[in-house]
């Protein structure tokens, strides 16, 4: 899949995210993608959240691979 087209459907499954994070007073940023590997930084409260490693794992990254199965992993930054 072309890079910006990957980058726009994540940009998508990532609107799905950020509504429950902004609920909680968090977001979310999509910072790069390099070989399957999703890089993203959590911002506002979920930036020091001791949840935040669960968020990414169980949530984020369940989501993406799910909506993206071309998706390997994803890391914050």
């Amino acid at each position: 899949m072309e890079n910006n087209m990957l980058k726009d459907k994540l940009e998508v499954a990532l609107d799905k995210i950020r509504e429950g994070l902004k609920s909680e007073g968090g977001d979310i940023e999509l910072v790069a993608v390099k070989d399957g590997v999703v890089y993203v930084r959590l911002k506002g409260a979920c930036e020091g959240c001791p949840m935040s490693m669960l968020t990414m794992k169980n949530w984020v990254e369940a989501t993406l691979k799910k909506e993206l199965p071309m998706i390997s992993q994803v890391k914050a930054v």
